[in-house]
């Protein structure tokens, strides 16, 4: 990482067979081998959902693998969208909402 790099965070919406199937830790996984700060949840559609923040080119790449999933998720939809990038640090599971 180098000093130019843009920081941006982003809300994440992640639809399919995301819960039960360990998707939440795996997420928290992703995001602590990528450097970001955030935190993910289940919520109660059965969807998942997580608001990461960090360089633009990790944030991108935790987005991509979030379309793949855990090994035993089945991602049927990933929605993205800009959020402010107030979020303390580390990335940590929340409850469900």
């Amino acid at each position: 990482m180098t000093g130019t790099e843009a920081r941006i965070a982003r809300r994440v919406r992640i639809s399919g067979k995301v819960q039960g199937v360990w998707f939440r830790a795996w997420t928290v996984e992703q995001a602590n081998d990528l450097g970001l700060a955030g935190w993910v949840r289940n919520r109660l559609d059965g969807s998942v959902e997580a608001v990461v923040s960090g360089v633009s080119t990790q944030v991108e790449a935790f987005i991509e693998r979030c379309h793949r999933g855990s090994p035993a998720s089945r991602v049927d939809r990933v929605e993205v969208e800009e959020t402010p990038g107030i979020v303390a640090a580390g990335f940590t599971q929340k409850p469900t909402v």
